[in-house]
């Protein structure tokens, strides 16, 4: 047995090269393994297991196996089985396929998009016109307007100077503005994308539109703006109105500006075209408005007020409030500071030393004056040259500041003093030579930012101020200052109106008494006995001729100044009374001249008016108008070491108060009532508005040499005892009568 074994071993080693034996069953028996493994069995993740190695010596049935065939390991994962189910593997083939076409759409799109910025800047670029074209943008022209002196009160219209330029600006205005309004904008190409940006960011967090408020606009894109993106046919305001689509536009016309122009060109636009308040156009124009001295010359604390005007130009402008001025400028001078244009001890002096208007600036007066002459009265023809002008023109005027300030010094001074705290009255005052030549107009009290110019605008009703060319009528018809007329009650019969009957204003009757007498007591009965003796007609007439334009009633009322009227025309016909009986028109105007030296209009003074008033009529008018002031109701407007003459009127129901008067020197005229028409409190023409007339007249004669008033004293009067009969209503009719067709 041991020795079958042996040789079984020992012919195993000796038989490696032989055929091998066949086995009992007739099969071969199985090769020994190779000594190199194939590729297949090298990859195989597990090596075979001991327990499935087939023994020799065993009798029992071998198992037969199936070999399991590794896949390379590339392989496998390329066939790896997706992941998720069927749902999610849709969704990420949608959100792939949306990703795709919008990365075929943007590059295509920002393509297209970009050959269409380029040919729109280029259309833009080959209309804009020459640099020096687009300094002056004003629609219209601008106004000087010169005092009886020859010295600027006012300007109106656009004012201009298209002499600035950004090469020759002060240092300080020209970075004072480039710190305020755009920071970059040396280094930009015309739009900022961060500024749009934060732009919109502030906009939202406080609650409005996304363009609403804060634009982010570059100073290319404000010039942009300012040129109208090169449509001349829409206003300045048309074109600041934010949209996105105006947004849109700005881009390709502010490349275009980057392109034709230099940096210097565009901020030179910028200067000149730029509104900075007070009708001043251009930063050249604002200087010598406010700092009576060229833009070339400001400090840094007056560059930093002008650069500040350009957020709100009328809400900051230093004429208008300057405290309030030089707060905004402090946060101009701070960014300056920040941004290195200011070292801190410049910034320190600056604010330590704010700007403050010039002598002139801050001395301006006369506005309503201005408005008024720049009306002319509704003359079409002169308006072309004045408040509708294309030109540059300057005007001397007949306005005097110091009776202007007079005027503004008195009724602040009455209001002040003699009127209660919070009262909405108003009042309005005018002074003016004898000739008609109009020194002063004050056209109310601002309150609550009113400009109204109730002096030459507010048609009110006169009162008994409107009584003197009752008598005026009756002067030139013959009558005498000593004429005797009945104060007792009267009714008149009117057709269509029934019966109507006036009443004085104590509810009292005097009797007989002198038309002198009648109108020193403003007595209503006597004014409508004369009128209705005189002849309505002659009444209104003889108003007219004076130089009341509007509309005057034709009722036996119109003796008591139920017509209503400015007090611009009341003063001027009372100029004519003073002016020896002729007509005293109000003007303003002494001479027009345009930029270029020209006179369009020989404009003259006016000489003395057509004759209304005899010289008799006339003298006897102004000696029972010196009486009102010396006896009557208008002794609270009496001047010591003057004589004066004037009158007062109160309308019915004490809805207006006047008192117009004059001296030898000048004339003058008081309004006073509520703009909604409701009665004053305690207020009569002999009250307040003589009172506001006295210091205005005080004050314009202060210094004076008091001169008498060309007035005619009538003979002694009879006393009234000796009177048999008064004047009444006649019952027979003149020749007057019949060619006026008047029934009296």
């Amino acid at each position: 047995m041991v020795l079958k074994i042996n040789n079984e071993h020992t012919g195993s080693r000796m038989a490696s090269n032989k055929q091998p034996p066949k086995g009992r069953a007739g099969k071969a028996t199985p090769a020994p393994p190779p000594l190199v493994a194939t590729r297949a069995e090298r990859v195989v993740k597990k090596p075979a297991s001991k327990k499935t190695t087939t023994k020799k010596a065993s009798t029992k049935k071998p198992v037969k196996k199936v070999p399991r065939k590794a896949a390379p390991r590339k392989a496998a994962k390329r066939q790896a089985a997706p992941k998720g189910n069927v749902i999610t593997r849709a969704i990420r083939w949608l959100f792939r396929m949306i990703l795709k076409t919008i990365w075929w759409f943007a590059w295509r799109g920002a393509l297209v998009g970009s050959l269409v910025l380029v040919l729109w800047t280029g259309f833009y670029y080959v209309q804009l016109p020459p640099f020096e074209d687009q300094l002056d943008g004003r629609s219209r022209g601008s106004v000087r307007l010169l005092d009886r002196n020859g010295k600027i009160f006012a300007w109106r219209g656009e004012q201009f100077d298209g002499s600035l330029r950004a090469q020759a600006v002060s240092p300080f205005l020209k970075n004072a503005v480039v710190a305020t309004e755009d920071r970059r904008f040396y280094s930009h190409f015309g739009i900022s994308p961060r500024g749009i940006a934060s732009a919109i960011r502030i906009n939202l967090s406080e609650g409005r539109g996304p363009l609403s408020g804060n634009g982010g606009s570059t100073i290319t894109q404000q010039v942009a703006k300012l040129l109208c993106l090169g449509d001349t046919d829409k206003t300045e305001r048309e074109c600041r109105r934010q949209s996105l689509w105006r947004k849109l536009q700005e881009m390709p016309f502010s490349f275009a500006l980057e392109l034709k122009y230099s940096k210097d060109d565009i901020l030179s636009i910028y200067l000149n075209r730029a509104y900075l308040g007070a009708g001043a156009y251009g930063f050249e124009a604002a200087a010598q408005r406010y700092f009576a001295k060229s833009a070339r010359d400001l400090t840094p604390s007056e560059s930093a007020m002008l650069a500040g005007l350009l957020t709100a130009p009328s809400h900051f402008a230093p004429t208008r409030n300057l405290e309030r001025a030089q707060g905004r400028a402090s946060v101009v001078i701070g960014l300056m500071r920040d941004q290195g244009y200011l070292t801190r001890v410049e910034a320190d002096i600056a604010l330590a030393a704010p700007a403050t208007l010039s002598t002139v600036a801050e001395t301006l007066v006369g506005g309503d004056y201005a408005d008024w002459v720049m009306t002319m009265n509704g003359d079409e023809l002169l308006q072309t040259l004045t408040r509708d002008t294309a030109e540059d023109v300057t005007i001397l005027t007949s306005f005097d500041p110091d009776i202007q300030r007079a005027a503004e010094a008195a009724l602040e001074n009455v209001f002040a003093t003699r009127v209660s705290a919070g009262s909405k009255a108003q009042a309005a005052i005018v002074v003016m030579s004898p000739d008609g030549a109009v020194r002063a107009v004050v056209g109310g009290r601002n309150i609550e930012g009113d400009y109204f110019n109730r002096a030459t605008q507010a048609l009110r009703q006169t009162g008994s101020a409107f009584k003197p060319f009752v008598y005026a009528a009756a002067l030139e018809a013959g009558w005498t200052p000593n004429a005797v007329v009945e104060d007792a009650p009267l009714t008149i019969d009117t057709p269509g109106s029934g019966p109507w009957s006036p009443q004085n204003y104590s509810r009292t009757y005097s009797g007989l008494m002198t038309l002198t007498e009648a109108m020193a007591k403003s007595i209503n009965t006597v004014a409508v006995r004369v009128s209705e003796e005189v002849g309505r007609e002659r009444v209104r007439a003889m108003a007219m001729d004076f130089g009341i334009t509007s509309d005057i009633a034709t009722g036996p009322a119109v003796a008591l100044g139920v017509s209503e009227v400015s007090l611009l025309e009341m003063t001027g016909a009372y100029a004519g009374f003073l002016n020896g009986g002729r007509l005293s028109r109000p003007y303003g105007m002494l001479d027009l001249t345009l930029s270029d030296g020209s006179r369009p209009f020989n404009i003259s003074r006016p000489s003395q008016g057509r004759r209304v008033l005899g010289e008799l009529a006339d003298g006897y008018l102004i000696y029972m108008l010196n009486q009102v002031v010396e006896t009557g109701s208008g002794r609270r407007a009496q001047i010591d070491g003057w004589q004066m003459g004037g009158k007062t009127g109160t309308t019915q129901g004490a809805k207006d108060a006047w008192f117009l008067g004059f001296t030898a020197d000048y004339v003058a005229g008081v309004w006073m009532g509520n703009d909604d028409n409701t009665p004053l409190v305690g207020v009569t023409g002999s009250g307040l508005p003589a009172q506001i007339w006295k210091e205005t007249m005080e004050r314009v004669h202060a210094g004076r040499t008091p001169r008498p008033l060309p007035m005619i004293l009538p003979p002694e009067p009879r006393s009234i005892a000796e009177v048999d009969t008064p004047v009444q209503q006649r019952r027979t009719r003149t020749i007057l009568d019949l060619l006026l067709g008047t029934n009296r």
